[in-house]
């Protein structure tokens, strides 16, 4: 196979990534979704710390559980922007630290939808959001990752070959 064409296992992963975000999420459904929100499935952002080629997965599986959002289309979109930024800002970071808090930046714009559609108070979503995504990936994440990237053989396995 050429270098430009996707592999097998490139859609495997793809899939299993987006499938594994998803029932993260939906297991804890009243959680991901509304004013005051944990979604402890956006630990996995930080496979794009590791990979950036975990990324199509773990945006597909935002767009796919944001389907299932309270607030509709406009979550599926808006939301999953929000975790593609993040994302960007993952691939391109230098630290692990650094890389959990584009999550709690990009995903804090979550409140302005809150806002408009929910009627949340703006600054109250923005910071609810914000606290859940800092929760789950600069605390969880941080230190779930910061040991996994300490195993050479995980790490191994983690990146793509």
């Amino acid at each position: 196979m050429g270098r430009n064409k996707i592999s097998v296992k490139f859609l495997v992963i793809t899939a299993m990534i987006a499938a594994v975000y998803f029932v993260m999420t939906m297991a804890i459904a009243p959680l991901s979704f509304g004013f005051i929100q944990m979604r402890i499935s956006e630990v996995l952002v930080l496979l794009a710390f590791i990979d950036k080629r975990y990324v199509p997965g773990l945006i597909l599986g935002c767009f796919i559980a944001n389907l299932f959002s309270p607030f509709g289309m406009i979550d599926v979109f808006f939301g999953t922007a929000c975790t593609a930024a993040a994302l960007w800002g993952i691939t391109h970071s230098k630290t692990l630290f650094g890389a959990s808090l584009w999550p709690v930046f990009c995903n804090a714009f979550i409140g302005v939808e809150l806002y408009i559609l929910g009627e949340c108070p703006l600054f109250f979503g923005m910071a609810t959001v914000a606290i859940g995504e800092f929760l789950a990936v600069s605390c969880v994440g941080y230190v779930l990752f910061r040991q996994i990237m300490k195993n050479p053989s995980l790490m191994a396995r983690l990146k793509f070959a």
